[in-house]
């Protein structure tokens, strides 16, 4: 579990394939205190760490996580955000985020507002019934407030502080971002069917 409140940045320094997965060597400041085995967010999504050397450490991306997310589109040095499992002794910042991504959205505008930011994402229309006024959405894994949503776009506002420290620093119309709706609205939504 996570919070969607990001920790740090890092950057992919190497990608190699093995079949149909694909290894990410991510260099950060937090390496150095990572575990083997431990469970970490890439831009929102969960991977196990299999090795550390250095300030790097190495995950692997199996086809089904490929194929729901924008990590196929990784190259070296692309900027990524990074996140550590909640501790359950502490305030949990932003909501609820499993590292499961759901899909994928493509940003359609980007705004500058002399102070904050303003971005559009398109997503695929299933999912409108996970998307509310002021509800929280993971954006590459970092926790935010959508409004003005649509039945398949949504807006969210970005303070400089999360520009500065995310990679939303990065994300240009065009660019695809991982989503993860809000869990307690996907329980609600599973219930309401199974109750029909």
């Amino acid at each position: 579990m996570f919070t969607g409140i990001i920790e740090t940045k890092g950057i992919v320094e190497g990608i190699s394939q093995n079949g149909t997965n694909l290894t990410y060597t991510v260099g950060s400041t937090i390496a150095q205190e990572l575990k083997v085995d431990q469970s970490l967010a890439h831009d929102g999504v969960c991977l196990t760490i299999e090795a550390i050397e250095g300030n790097r450490h190495q995950v692997t991306a199996i086809a089904e996580t490929i194929l729901k997310t924008n990590l196929a589109g990784w190259k070296i040095g692309t900027m990524i955000n990074l996140e550590r499992c909640m501790v359950l002794n502490g305030r949990l910042d932003g909501h609820i985020v499993q590292g499961h991504v759901d899909c994928t959205a493509t940003c359609t505008e980007r705004k500058d507002l002399n102070g904050s930011w303003e971005f559009t994402f398109e997503f695929p229309t299933q999912f409108a019934h996970l998307v509310i006024e002021k509800g929280s959405i993971a954006v590459n894994g970092t926790s935010l407030t959508c409004f003005a949503e649509t039945h398949n776009s949504f807006k969210v506002a970005i303070i400089p502080y999360t520009f500065e420290h995310t990679s939303i620093q990065q994300v240009m119309e065009g660019s695809l971002v991982n989503i993860e709706f809000d869990i307690l609205g996907k329980y609600v939504q599973r219930n309401l069917e199974l109750s029909r």
